[in-house]
């Protein structure tokens, strides 16, 4: 498992999970994964591809199978590659795994170490640095890569200094941007990239994911796992999140909150509302959120066919949420009136789309 020096989990990283440079189980994508194949065995990759989708759902697993293949010139330019395996002891795979391969280079937060805290983003300076390895032809004359893990990593500054290379990239580049939301990336970015959007997995597909992780994950109880794959919205990570027993009951305490709309029994809302508030809250007001924004989603998806108008107050207690979240947030204020106007404004909002 990848950590810095002082143990801690990489800011990419999910604690007890393997780094996605680590990781050489794959699941579902294969579609995504074909688009690659055919640009190596044509010799037509495009330099710039933006892999967008929810966070967690293999993005930048991706991203490391493909560097590893384009790495190996055998493989890389192999005209019958079939696949983006490779076996965990080739010398190609050791060197990505520990940043070593002269020809990749990975923009992403810096992890902590002994003196300085994890960075929050990717700034310019480690941009620039990145980029000057496209300075010159790869020894080998093979793809010299980088994985931006993730765009929303980036500042203004560095987001314009990676557009400046892939606006005239050196031959034999591959810029391989992770995204979770690529709508939100600089629109110049975005156009001179081949976009490819992987889509949530399915259950069967993040029940082996979590399979393939080892202890202690392989050995959840099936039973707990069923539960939270419902919440996990298709994301490995996400699902990972949820592997606890409480926080699955809690949820599903929101949710039948949620389902009895647009009937509010005032006592429960105002106990919910109590327990939020509390000073060691943080966690469930947080999944309180998520699980609220979740459901809005679900019902927009469910009900699309009734037409924007009567949707609308459901979209509009989302942005109001969202805004008010944040200045509770910021000002540090009582969550108790908010999350009991928040249920008003829900049952209202219900009654709108009946």
């Amino acid at each position: 498992m990848s950590r810095d020096v002082q143990g801690a989990v990489e800011p990419d990283q999910f604690d007890g999970a393997p780094h996605p440079r680590d990781q050489f189980a794959f699941f579902g994508h294969r579609e995504g994964e074909g688009a690659f194949i055919e640009g190596l065995r044509s010799g037509r990759l495009h330099h710039a591809w933006l892999i967008g989708g929810p966070q967690g759902i293999g993005k930048a697993t991706l991203a490391y199978r493909l560097a590893r293949t384009a790495l190996d010139p055998r493989r890389g330019q192999d005209p019958a590659l079939d696949s983006l395996d490779m076996p965990p002891d080739s010398g190609v795979a050791r060197q990505v795994s520990a940043l070593s391969h002269p020809n990749l280079s990975v923009l992403r937060r810096a992890p902590a170490t002994d003196k300085k805290a994890a960075s929050t983003t990717i700034p310019v300076d480690a941009v620039r640095k990145a980029l000057n390895m496209f300075g010159s032809t790869a020894a080998d004359g093979g793809y010299r890569v980088c994985i931006v893990d993730s765009a929303e990593d980036l500042t203004i500054s560095s987001a314009n200094a990676l557009l400046k290379v892939i606006e005239e990239p050196p031959p034999r580049s591959l810029f391989l941007i992770v995204s979770h939301a690529p709508q939100r990336v600089l629109p110049t970015i975005r156009s001179r990239c081949r976009r490819l959007l992987l889509r949530p997995l399915d259950a069967d597909q993040i029940k082996a994911a979590i399979r393939s992780l080892g202890e202690p994950w392989a050995d959840m109880p099936g039973g707990l796992i069923e539960q939270a794959l419902p919440f996990g919205e298709g994301s490995v990570r996400r699902t990972l999140e949820l592997l606890d027993a409480d926080k699955v009951a809690f949820i599903e305490q929101v949710t039948r909150h949620l389902d009895g709309l647009p009937r509010v029994d005032a006592r429960q809302i105002h106990a919910l509302a109590e327990a939020l508030a509390k000073r060691d809250a943080d966690d469930s007001y947080e999944l309180a959120l998520e699980t609220i924004e979740r459901w809005i989603s679900g019902k927009l998806r469910e009900q699309a066919g009734i037409g924007p108008a009567r949707l609308a107050p459901l979209v509009e207690v989302c942005e109001k949420m969202t805004r008010t979240a944040r200045e509770i947030d910021v000002f540090n204020l009582d969550r108790r009136p908010f999350i009991l106007t928040l249920f008003d404004d829900l049952a209202h909002a219900v009654r709108r789309a009946t």
